[in-house]
């Protein structure tokens, strides 16, 4: 099943795909479910927002061998990769809507892209077990994480370089009946492919790190935890056009203006 977010009525509602045509559903993420609103608009007229209502955004960094290589963190053999998932965040003001437009900020000269698989949870979780953590995700989408690397190397946290206004699009749409381990994931900068992995290449798969995680916080309905970022990073210029494809779930596409 595919669930969107979408603007009716002027207010925000959760939908069920269906084809051409988005059933709005009623009910609160992260109660006993949603049920059917009784109402029906055409999918190529809704307004799409994220389709997540995070109280937090949770990120892996590090978790390709190959990325943190062209990162110059780790040696060809492998030496020094990391033991445990290394975690910061974002806000929920980090978002940004599928098919929108990102302004690139005035204050960094190098900004860049990250395209990552996202997982959004679907209920309140703390302390999970590896048999149940893929049971807490609602669903599955595309995340850009959009990084600020001057600023990223300049400060103390990745506060600016990764957690400003609109620095994490995500979209199109919750994909709900797929299975995370091993999808074919690619970044597109104008059309080019810059990044081209799977997911099967993390380091720590999408089971380890909702483990990790919720050890140490607990997780609401509607958080995001973006997986992290394969290889091929790189800038971004006033007027591209980035796109995020994950296998099963769609493209996310973002204009830098």
């Amino acid at each position: 099943m595919q669930l969107v977010r979408i603007m009716a009525d002027g207010q925000a509602h959760w939908g069920r795909l269906d084809g051409e045509t988005v059933h709005l559903l009623a009910g609160v993420l992260g109660d006993s479910g949603f049920s059917d609103a009784g109402r029906s608009v055409p999918f190529d007229a809704a307004q799409l927002l994220p389709p997540a209502t995070p109280s937090k955004i949770v990120c892996v960094g590090r978790n390709y061998a190959d990325h943190i290589r062209e990162m110059g963190h780790a040696g060809a053999g492998g030496e020094d990769l990391p033991l445990e998932p290394g975690i910061f965040l974002k806000g929920p003001n980090a978002l940004a809507e599928p098919g929108g437009s990102v302004a690139y900020p005035e204050w960094t000269e190098n900004f860049h892209f990250e395209g990552e698989l996202a997982l959004v949870i679907g209920q309140r979780c703390k302390n999970l077990g590896a048999a149940e953590a893929l049971g807490a995700v609602l669903g599955y989408t595309c995340g850009l994480d959009l990084t600020a690397r001057d600023k990223q190397r300049e400060d103390l946290q990745w506060f600016r370089a990764k957690a400003a206004d609109r620095f994490c699009p995500l979209g199109l749409w919750l994909e709900t009946g797929l299975t995370p381990t091993d999808l074919h994931i690619q970044t597109r900068v104008n059309g080019a492919v810059k990044q081209d992995s799977r997911t099967s290449h993390m380091i720590f798969d999408p089971v380890q790190v909702l483990v990790y995680v919720s050890r140490y916080v607990t997780l609401e309905p509607g958080d995001v935890v973006l997986t992290g970022t394969p290889e091929g990073v790189g800038p971004l210029e006033r007027g591209d056009t980035v796109e995020v494809e994950v296998e099963g779930i769609g493209v996310l596409q973002t204009r830098i203006v």
